[in-house]
């Protein structure tokens, strides 16, 4: 966003010969793996980036996040040829007529001497809103995808109204294109809050719990819920998304923000018309801020749902294979990018396999799982930190209190380096 033979699994909603048309009951957890190994791998086999994430068989946990990269047929096409482990369309809905783009759209944070236009992009600011396309059309194109790439995983990004008849209708004619896996976008920041779409539902756990059970009592495909950020706890509605039967969830979409006033003119940026509204931020500079929101959730399923096989997709500021490891490493099962493909190009999931494949031969991990969650466990409370530090540093100066072989006494001092030995 692997190459799979004739019988892909579509595990969790879909009608299975033998299997019940069931959600997925495989485990999900994350091991503890405090003191992993980390010498090279004596074998020089190369490292195994291909997943399985509720059923779907990917060749690297690489998708495509939803948005521009994912907007037409044609884009769609390219980044199942470059490679991409899946790719998740642009959000669509049932009424493309109320959807209505201005131009500009984006603004860009450059680091930098006051913010040099010739800095390196570090934030990116958008206010687009979702497809504007047809839905038939997107649905003909997600169709056609299909059949060229039957062994490909296509996810469609839907979003509708607090309308329970909507949702089924839109659930219905995207499943009929022969998409995969669907994500719920409960997290758009800008844009129709007034139709409670994207964010507006997100943030409210008792409107998302409702709409999650409409949808999930339809869907027959493994269903994701796309987390905000823009809320205090991400773990509520992450929370409240599996227990109404999603398989997955997704975090975090962009951070509400404005980017900046133009000190010439006085006017915000992105200017439509000298006017602006708060937009979606992303690239490098939401990288750690999604890290602790993945961490947040991460440890809540670890908590509450290691019983059953739920997914986490985390997304944010990706643009390495080092920024992949990191959310790989506070238990996501695959990575989105969306900026950095705007960035960078389709391209750039080449340049990310071999920088994750490099780090796994450093530590010696042959497979996603070997690695998968092994950072969570080493997050704490500062009360927690605050109590280790001083157990370390009594226990520092006890190994210093006395000599610790005979190598190291040195013959100056001989009768007060004794008594360090003696005990009280």
């Amino acid at each position: 966003m692997a190459t799979l033979g004739s019988s892909q699994l579509r595990v969790g909603r879909a009608s299975v010969t033998e299997v019940p048309a069931i959600k997925p009951a495989r485990r999900f957890s994350i091991p503890s793996r405090v003191g992993f190994r980390v010498q090279a791998s004596e074998s020089q086999q190369e490292p195994d980036l291909s997943v399985c994430v509720n059923g779907l068989k990917m060749p690297n946990p690489f998708v495509i996040g939803s948005g521009p990269p994912g907007t037409n047929y044609t884009v769609m096409k390219r980044a199942f040829d470059e490679g991409w482990g899946a790719v998740i369309a642009k959000t669509v809905s049932l009424d493309a007529s109320q959807v209505i783009n201005v131009t500009p759209r984006y603004a860009r944070l450059r680091a930098g001497v006051n913010g040099s236009a010739k800095g390196q992009i570090i934030g990116w600011e958008n206010i687009e809103l979702i497809s504007d396309r047809p839905l038939e059309t997107m649905l003909k194109e997600f169709k056609q995808l299909k059949v060229e790439y039957p062994d490909r995983i296509l996810i469609a990004s839907i979003m509708e109204e607090y309308d329970k008849a909507a949702w089924e209708e839109l659930i219905d004619r995207v499943e009929e294109t022969g998409i995969d896996a669907i994500e719920i976008n409960f997290s758009c920041p800008h844009g129709m809050p007034e139709r409670k779409m994207g964010a507006a539902m997100g943030q409210d756990c008792g409107l998302l719990e409702e709409v999650c059970g409409w949808i999930n009592a339809k869907a027959t495909v493994p269903v994701w819920a796309k987390m905000t950020p823009n809320i205090t706890d991400i773990t509520e509605p992450a929370r409240v998304a599996l227990r109404s039967g999603c398989e997955g969830v997704s975090a975090i979409n962009t951070i509400m923000s404005v980017m900046g006033i133009n000190l010439d003119t006085l006017r915000p940026e992105p200017c439509v018309e000298g006017y602006s509204t708060p937009g979606g931020y992303s690239s490098k500079a939401v990288h750690p801020i999604a890290l602790a929101k993945v961490m947040n959730i991460a440890k809540m399923m670890k908590s509450e749902f290691s019983e059953k096989e739920y997914s986490l997709s985390g997304i944010g500021g990706v643009e390495t294979g080092g920024d992949a490891a990191e959310f790989i490493l506070l238990g996501a099962n695959t990575v989105q990018v969306c900026t950095g493909v705007m960035m960078h190009g389709y391209g750039l999931v080449k340049d990310l396999c071999k920088e994750l494949k490099d780090f796994m031969k450093k530590h010696g991990f042959s497979s996603i799982e070997d690695f998968r969650g092994v950072s969570l466990d080493y997050f704490t409370t500062h009360t927690d930190l605050v109590r280790r530090q001083k157990e370390a540093i009594e226990l520092r100066k006890a190994i210093r209190k006395g000599l610790q072989s005979d190598k190291d006494w040195t013959g100056d001092g001989f009768v007060k380096e004794s008594e360090s030995m003696v005990s009280n």
